[in-house]
């Protein structure tokens, strides 16, 4: 797709979203997080929130914890990781959905099981909802 007359190349983007300002980025994904969590909510049986303000302020330190702590415990386990095949890779997603619980009052997540599947599920739900708006970091072209 080329850009419009008059438009430089460089600041084209094939999503919109991709050439927003940062703070809209971060309330798009922090709005991602809170979704996931809330539909995880309504889903599984593990997982509880007993305000709404639990559920914007547990959707905000996912978001923190999978941006500073996630990288740093996947770069430390790495050689668990490459033994396991990348299955402990969803240990770690329990682990900061388990410190989430933790952090945030209000929010509660039954035991290690119930964070397993319910951060397989919110992972999940928010690589689809991002993909659907456009915040994918995966890029699909075809090969002309």
């Amino acid at each position: 797709m080329d850009p419009a007359p008059g438009m430089s190349r460089s600041l084209f983007c094939y999503y919109p979203f991709m050439a927003m300002h940062p703070i809209v980025r971060f309330l798009v994904f922090w709005g991602v997080n809170t979704l996931s969590l809330w539909v995880a909510d309504e889903l599984f049986d593990g997982v509880s929130f007993l305000t709404p303000q639990s559920l914007l302020v547990a959707g905000l330190m996912l978001g923190i914890v999978n941006t500073f702590l996630k990288p740093l415990l996947v770069v430390l386990t790495l050689p668990l990781s490459v033994l396991t095949l990348g299955i402990f890779v969803l240990v770690i997603n329990a682990l900061m959905l388990l410190l989430v619980a933790w952090l945030v009052p209000g929010f509660m997540v039954a035991g290690f099981w119930s964070g397993f599947f319910v951060a397989i599920f919110v992972a999940v739900f928010s690589f689809i909802v991002n993909s659907l708006i456009g915040f994918n970091k995966v890029r699909i072209r075809r090969i002309r």
